[in-house]
């Protein structure tokens, strides 16, 4: 007889937040962070705008005049 019992791997990563280990699956609700904590300080470095996507200034839109 064969057991088709198959290994699971936990792939577990770097969190973003405090570059402690995290586990990158479905039971972790907070994934790629850590805990909750780690992706609400992520969250709020956003809503403060200490994080901010780089501006990039083009011509592209004739329309839009810049002040």
């Amino acid at each position: 007889m064969h057991n088709n019992i198959s290994e699971v791997t936990v792939k577990v990563v770097r969190c973003p937040a405090c570059s402690g280990p995290s586990i990158y699956a479905t039971s972790n609700p907070y994934r790629p962070f850590c805990s909750q904590r780690c992706k609400n300080l992520d969250f709020g470095a956003w809503a403060s705008e200490t994080f901010k996507m780089p501006e990039t200034l083009t011509d592209s839109d004739p329309t839009f005049k810049q002040s």
